[in-house]
């Protein structure tokens, strides 16, 4: 029994998961390419991302990237709220991606140390 409630668990994790994802893509993808940025269009996309995330059960993220991941969603969500001007939101926005997506590929990708001398018995 309980092996089947980790699975389920399990499975709805990974649809919250893919959910915030999809909401962070399609909010990026929209400050990125729209030619007319503005608070209201902005505030819709919102709006109309949220009814797609509200669909699936929020869970428990415990890996820290998941869990920026979320951050961000949630911080895109607040600026809804906000008066603040919709080119500071974009900066904001843009800004906190990009260092989710440093910190992602931090972690994926390790520099070797000592570059130089792997290349000494060559000469």
């Amino acid at each position: 029994m309980a092996a089947s409630q980790k699975v389920i668990d399990n499975s709805n994790r990974l649809r919250y998961v893919r959910a915030l994802q999809r909401f962070q893509k399609g909010v990026l993808s929209y400050l990125s390419n729209s030619d007319e940025l503005t608070k209201e269009k902005y505030d819709k996309k919102i709006d109309n991302s949220l009814k797609l995330l509200n669909r699936v059960e929020e869970s428990q993220l415990y890996k820290g990237e998941l869990q920026e991941l979320q951050t961000l969603v949630k911080k895109m969500i607040a600026y809804k709220k906000s008066d603040d001007d919709i080119e500071n939101i974009k900066d904001e926005i843009l800004y906190s991606v990009n260092q989710l997506e440093k910190n992602k590929n931090s972690r994926r990708y390790k520099k070797d140390k000592h570059s130089k001398s792997k290349y000494d018995d060559w000469e």
